[in-house]
């Protein structure tokens, strides 16, 4: 992992492989961004004239990196694009910040140090340049012979490959206050997290199978103080999970529900998140066709998201109970599959009649939501990459949130985009039940084809316990990033949703959502 350190450092006088300034667009050309008043002081106060010369604007993400003058103890300056000048008495937005330090981050891979003199007014700002550089550093190196402990024996390193960027030094972090140490720390515990869901949505599935993510989830508990139940297939069986046991049932690894409970000795509320965790989704006998399975390992990146959100509550010590669900499957196809036109008996008692076995997310999902209102937790939330019409409303970038409740929607929307994770509130229209309708089952698991992201929320409503507040995140689109990496984003697995549900349990311990 990339480090983080606070530092009272001046920026001419910082020891390190590069040091890192802003740029913003303004009216007539690039403006140098506060925090870069040394720098641009080495430079005789002419930093933006010589970097419009090289081409740079100071839009959002464009990295230009320039040999250092004498006046500087480091060899390079790099100059990142903050985007728009805001406007007068307005400080950058924290999330141009995090993107930012994430592209300057990523130009530094390879590098063993580097200064960040980014704008760092206040805690706030410090926090999410720290949030940015320290995600934006991500790289995956199990198979490069990394410290993943799912990796196989024995693997190396390969000749050319450049490791992270290995030191973050945070100018103007004030390392003696309070609020920006607290912040610095928030950042650490969080982006950890959020980067161990994104190897483990990385990780092949040959290697990460419900056995090994349970695994996982029971060793991480262990270090962090998280009580973990995990219910294997004589358990599922014994329980009567047939949604879970349905959609395994094809694959020689079994399925698993795995419980995570984080639990503070003052809290007052308890929230419930629960992961569709499909370790490798095949469609299962309604096969996928080509060229829709390489990315399919990704499929459990709503049960990596809740499990990183659970183990973030417990290293910040949140006055929150958080309990969270991992429901764990591989769906493939085989003699013992289930075929469409099976029907489930659910764990919550009622029968569902499978018309689509690529509709499978909904059936683990429905088991380990009717399991998690048997507790009467305040609020469930489930996150899931659940469907493909989610991406075609709103594209790769934006997940959809759904809730029985107007309020509690809205809530987790304002939530998300506040730690910039982009949404967008979706409807449960009432008419598209009727689809789902089935002859032979109390419900199916498939309705209309338009709409159907919604459809597929209103399936998970039915297995929601009467008087709980439930919202839907459908992180279809945004969980897994097939094109280039920009700001503090990877290709591969990006750990979506993880903010959004940690900033919803501090929201929640401090009493801010009723």
């Amino acid at each position: 992992m990339t480090a983080l350190t606070l530092s009272t450092s001046g920026a001419a006088t910082l020891r390190a492989d590069a040091l890192v300034v802003g740029l913003a667009k303004g009216a007539k050309g690039p403006v140098v961004a506060p925090g870069a008043e040394a720098v641009d002081k080495a430079f005789d106060g002419k930093l933006a004239t010589v970097l419009e010369t090289l081409g740079a604007s100071g839009a959002e993400g464009e990295v230009t990196k320039l040999p250092a003058p004498a006046g500087l103890k480091v060899p390079v300056v790099v100059a990142v694009g903050l985007g728009p000048v805001p406007a007068k008495d307005d400080a950058y937005d924290a999330e141009a910040l995090r993107r930012a330090a994430g592209s300057a981050a990523r130009a530094l891979k390879g590098s063993k140090k580097a200064g960040f003199a980014l704008p760092t007014e206040s805690a706030e700002d410090a926090g999410a340049v720290a949030e940015g550089a320290l995600l934006g550093a991500y790289a995956f190196t199990a198979y490069q012979g990394g410290e993943n402990k799912l990796a196989p024996k024995g693997s190396k390193a390969g000749k050319d490959a450049k490791l992270p960027l290995g030191e973050v030094i945070l100018l103007g972090g004030k390392p003696r206050d309070k609020a920006f140490k607290a912040a610095a720390e928030r950042a650490v515990a969080v982006t950890e997290e959020i980067n161990r869901a994104r190897d483990l949505i990385n990780t092949p599935p040959n290697d990460l199978y419900p056995e090994s993510f349970a695994a996982v989830a029971t060793a991480a508990g262990k270090e962090h103080g998280i009580k973990v139940q995990v219910l294997d297939e004589k358990a599922l069986v014994k329980g009567g999970y047939g949604g879970l046991l349905g959609v395994g049932q094809g694959s020689a690894h079994g399925p698993r529900l795995v419980k995570l409970s984080y639990t503070h000795p003052k809290a007052e509320k308890t929230l419930a998140l629960v992961g569709k965790g499909i370790t490798y989704d095949s469609g299962g006998i309604s096969l996928k066709p080509a060229g829709h399975n390489e990315t399919m390992k990704c499929d459990m990146s709503g049960a990596a998201a809740v499990f990183a959100a659970v183990v973030s509550a417990s290293r910040l010590g949140l006055q929150v109970n958080v309990t969270g669900w991992l429901a764990l499957a591989e769906n493939m196809p085989s003699g013992n599959a289930t075929r469409p036109g099976d029907v489930l008996h659910m764990y919550s008692g009622k029968t569902v009649e499978v018309l689509n076995t690529d509709a499978e997310g909904r059936l683990v999902l429905a088991d380990a939501l009717t399991r998690a209102s048997e507790e009467k937790p305040d609020a469930i939330v489930d996150v899931a990459t659940l469907t493909g019409a989610m991406v075609l409303a709103l594209g790769n970038r934006t997940f959809g949130v759904m809730a029985n409740d107007d309020a509690f929607r809205t809530s987790i929307h304002e939530i998300a985009e506040e730690v910039g994770e982009a949404s967008w509130p979706m409807p449960l229209p009432a008419d598209l039940r009727k689809g789902m309708d089935s002859p032979t089952a109390d419900i199916a698991n498939m309705g209309e084809r338009m709409g159907g992201g919604l459809v597929a929320g209103l399936f998970l409503q039915e297995f929601v316990g009467e008087g709980i507040a439930w919202a839907h995140l459908d992180i279809a689109g945004p969980a897994f990033h097939e094109g280039a990496p920009y700001g503090y984003t990877p290709k591969g697995g990006t750990g979506s949703a993880v903010r959004t549900l940690v900033r919803l349990a501090e929201r929640t311990a401090a009493g801010d959502l009723g």
